[in-house]
């Protein structure tokens, strides 16, 4: 199995608070064509690890390094990153006015490729994936997640996730505050992208997400380390009891 992400020691202080430690040695592994998943409590470093790996400004690494696709990223630009294959939906993702759905989608489309976008082929496919995810067409012709529902802002990043086809997906609780139906759009959405050639990474807390996914690995991250691995059953258990273990452990 070839890696594709590979965290080594990872340590990460607070931009503004450089006395509060957050990722605390973290080791992680992800093989290409693999599906991994992080659950942990509030506070416990999830979301800085997901934006850490993209050089988020909020936070500085103070030792160990980030490997993606063979090479070190770890203090590499957040557009070089995204430009090699590394994507990441956000908990609350950011509107744009004056900028359609779809538009946004061929600026990044262009922006990979480094060519002028077909127009026709373009829509087709925008209109392929819409149809997969039961989103009408006028979805492309609204401004980027402005007067979206929580849940049509997640559906449009799920759009996104299969319009650029990343080689490794970090979804950071994309199911966070949305209904049954809308969690259930969001699994198969994370399906039609997963391939043997690319990977997943999940932060959720929720079991009913990862119900209809192909899980590889389950992480337990506590106090900003991974505490404990497993397959989907280790998953079944922290969702019936909790964290508690871990975090006395």
């Amino acid at each position: 199995m070839s890696k594709l992400l590979e965290i080594q020691n990872l340590k990460t202080i607070a931009a503004d608070d450089n006395d509060k430690k957050i990722l605390n040695g973290l080791d992680l592994e992800i093989g290409i064509g693999q599906t991994h998943v992080i659950m942990g409590p509030n506070g416990s470093g999830k979301s800085t690890l997901a934006n850490t790996c993209f050089n988020s400004p909020k936070y500085i690494v103070t030792d160990g390094k980030i490997i993606f696709d063979s090479e070190e990223i770890t203090d590499k630009s957040t557009d070089y990153i995204a430009k090699k294959g590394l994507f990441m939906s956000f908990q609350s993702p950011e509107e744009i006015p004056g900028v359609n759905v779809a538009n946004f989608l061929r600026t990044i489309r262009s922006s990979q490729t480094g060519e002028r976008v077909k127009i026709s082929t373009f829509y087709k496919e925008v209109n392929d994936n819409l149809e997969k995810l039961n989103l009408s067409k006028d979805f492309a012709t609204r401004e980027m997640n402005v007067g979206f529902s929580g849940g049509e802002k997640k559906k449009n990043e799920v759009l996104q996730l299969l319009m650029i086809n990343p080689k490794l997906a970090i979804l950071d609780e994309t199911d966070s505050g949305l209904d049954v139906d809308a969690i259930n759009l969001v699994s198969n959405g994370i399906n039609l992208f997963r391939n043997d050639n690319n990977s997943c990474l999940i932060i959720t807390h929720n079991l009913n997400l990862l119900k209809n996914i192909n899980v590889d690995k389950v992480h337990i991250l506590i106090d900003g380390k991974i505490v404990k691995s497993g397959d989907y059953k280790l998953a079944e258990e922290v969702y019936k009891n909790g964290f508690q273990e871990y975090i006395n452990g």
